[in-house]
């Protein structure tokens, strides 16, 4: 069995959804846990989690999601540290301003 399915078969029906909708947050913009959640009409953890082990990343960009007060949030299931700064750094590369550790409100896409 090839790789590819071998995640495929892992990765569970609410995961492929959430998946599938932060692949429309386009570079340059974020959103929140909370938005996918609400239009997921799931909660902002269970989001969290699925995010926490996206097997696709950078083709499913999980460093486009923060918290809803605009903070960074988690990044590869860290809060805090190397992971986090990663985060920080990708989202610069896509041209998002970071001030006082919270994400600039035009950045946000839904």
């Amino acid at each position: 069995m090839a790789r590819t399915e071998i995640i495929l078969m892992k990765i569970t029906p609410f995961q492929r959804k959430v998946y599938a909708l932060l692949k429309k947050v386009p570079k340059g913009k974020v959103t929140t846990y909370g938005a996918l959640a609400k239009k997921l009409k799931s909660s902002p953890r269970a989001v969290g989690q699925a995010l926490r082990v996206n097997p696709y990343a950078p083709k499913v960009p999980c460093h486009r999601v923060v918290s809803s007060d605009g903070s960074i949030g988690g990044f590869r299931g860290k809060t805090q540290g190397k992971a986090v700064r990663e985060k920080i750094g990708l989202l610069r590369k896509e041209g998002i301003k970071i001030i006082n550790g919270r994400v600039e409100k035009s950045s946000f896409s839904f």
